[in-house]
């Protein structure tokens, strides 16, 4: 009888009293999980039985750091030997001591890079830190020298600002106008009208994104004429009405249309591009993990660890051609390479960009 190992999901989007079993859960991985697992288990590669144990704790920024923390030890008391989750850098922030305090490997899927430590390894859905490069660089390609930044206020906004803000100086362009708000906000006007008042040649979005589509509609109101940019808060495009209120804006997103190990994942599943990004994720959370179990030494919480450290050189699916996915002893960045990517929001559909 072969091994058996639990394997925690951690869902910092989904409130458990709010769920229905008629419904998708959202942000659930499991399908990507059990999928790459099965493939190393065809190949002969990996035999154990996994058990996977789900917690929901909403988090921020429309639930709790504390809703984060019950689940995330609710999974630990459930003798879980890999955690996978949050998904959302403010809460891996909150999971981040936890892991460490608990000794419980973690894999978030989120954009802090702060959010990584001995124990909490992390599956970058973005970066607060090269995100912001990437834009200001963008930016100065397009030949703004004077932008204005509408930023959410929470880590994820400021840590973003700081960061632009220092890369900005490097490349002589003058930030001459910062406004902060809720990221729960809907009405950006007064915000944006304060954001124009010293003419700008460029205006900057940075935040989780629910606010984007209120500071995106008071620009359009304005009829502002200028290029608009925003970080990966731009992915929420690929759901709803997103889209189309933030239409002509760039963001950065993760998946390239050069990327053939993509290619080959959308093939396979019979993908439409819409979901290109979320072949690119699933594929590539899913394959850390599979490749940890398979690789550990043993399926303890160290023995995981241990596993996790030897998963290296892998092709991702997400990022230009060539990105790397790994993780190493002192390295708990997966993504490794040209990961992010410039894409445009133009007329409901996502458009990449090249220099």
């Amino acid at each position: 009888m072969p091994e058996s190992v639990k394997v925690g999901v951690l869902n910092d989007m989904a409130d458990f009293s709010d769920l229905d079993d008629s419904a998708p859960v959202p942000g659930d991985v499991t399908g990507w999980l059990e999928r790459e697992i099965a493939a190393l288990r065809e190949a002969g590669r990996f035999p154990a039985a996994v058990e996977f144990i789900h917690a929901y704790g909403l988090g921020l920024p429309s639930g709790t750091a504390e809703a984060v923390e019950t689940a995330y030890r609710q999974l630990a008391d459930a003798g879980v030997s890999l955690i996978v989750g949050p998904a959302i850098g403010d809460n891996a922030l909150v999971a981040t001591p936890l892991a460490e305090q608990l000794r419980i490997p973690t894999i978030n899927w989120a954009g802090a890079e702060r959010a990584r430590g001995r124990y909490m390894f992390h599956h970058q859905v973005g970066s607060h830190e090269d995100e912001s490069l990437v834009i200001a660089r963008h930016m100065a390609m397009l030949g703004c020298r004077r932008l204005a930044v509408a930023y959410d206020i929470s880590p994820i906004g400021t840590r973003h600002l700081k960061y632009l803000e220092s890369e900005a100086r490097i490349l002589g362009i003058e930030i001459i106008a910062k406004e902060g708000m809720s990221p729960l906000t809907d009405d950006a006007a007064a915000l944006v009208d304060a954001l124009l008042e010293g003419a700008p040649d460029g205006v900057v979005y940075l935040g989780l994104g629910i606010s984007a589509p209120a500071v995106a509609k008071a620009l359009s109101a304005c009829a502002w004429p200028g290029p608009n940019i925003m970080n990966t808060a731009g992915l929420r495009g690929y759901h709803g009405t997103f889209a189309h209120d933030c239409d002509g804006w760039f963001y950065i997103d993760m998946h390239s249309d050069s990327n053939t190990t993509l290619q080959a994942q959308m093939a396979q599943l019979g993908a439409p591009r819409q979901q290109a990004l979320a072949v690119a994720k699933g594929h590539d959370l899913g394959r850390l993990v599979a490749e940890g179990l398979a690789r550990a030494t043993d399926l303890s919480r160290e023995g995981v660890r241990i596993g996790l450290e030897q998963v290296k050189w892998l092709p991702a699916a997400e990022g230009c051609e060539g990105t790397l996915l790994g993780f190493g002893v002192q390295d708990r960045g997966a993504l490794h390479g040209r990961y992010l990517v410039v894409r445009q929001w133009l007329g409901g559909e996502t458009r990449e960009v090249t220099a």
